[in-house]
C-alpha cells in the first residue's frame, strides 16, 4: 500500500489521484470511478505505471458541476449532455 501524501502536497499539486479526489470532494471512489469510465471526468495515463492522474482543479470543479446536476434530477446521459461529454 502506498503511503498518502499530505493535503498540502495534494493542493499543491497540478495533478492528482482518484484517491485524492475523493479526499477533496467527498465523493465515493465507486462514484469518481464510474464518472471516468464514463467520460465524464477526463485523464491523462503515464505509460510507466499506468497511473491515472486528474488535473486538480478542473476535475474538481466537473465533479461539484455534476453533483449539481444530479441534485437538480438530471439523468447521467442528461448530465453527459450538459458538459458537453460525447455519446
Amino acid at each position: 500500500m502506498s503511503r498518502q501524501r499530505s493535503m498540502d502536497a495534494i493542493l499543491a499539486s497540478e495533478y492528482v489521484s482518484i484517491g485524492e479526489l475523493v479526499r477533496l470532494t467527498g465523493s465515493r471512489y465507486s462514484t469518481l470511478k464510474f464518472y471516468t469510465e464514463e467520460g465524464m471526468l477526463p485523464f491523462e495515463q503515464a505509460e510507466e505505471n499506468l497511473t491515472r492522474r486528474y488535473k486538480r482543479e478542473e476535475t474538481i470543479k466537473r465533479i461539484h458541476k455534476i453533483k449539481e446536476l444530479k441534485t437538480a434530477g438530471l439523468s447521467i446521459p442528461q448530465i453527459k449532455d450538459a458538459i458537453g461529454v460525447k455519446q
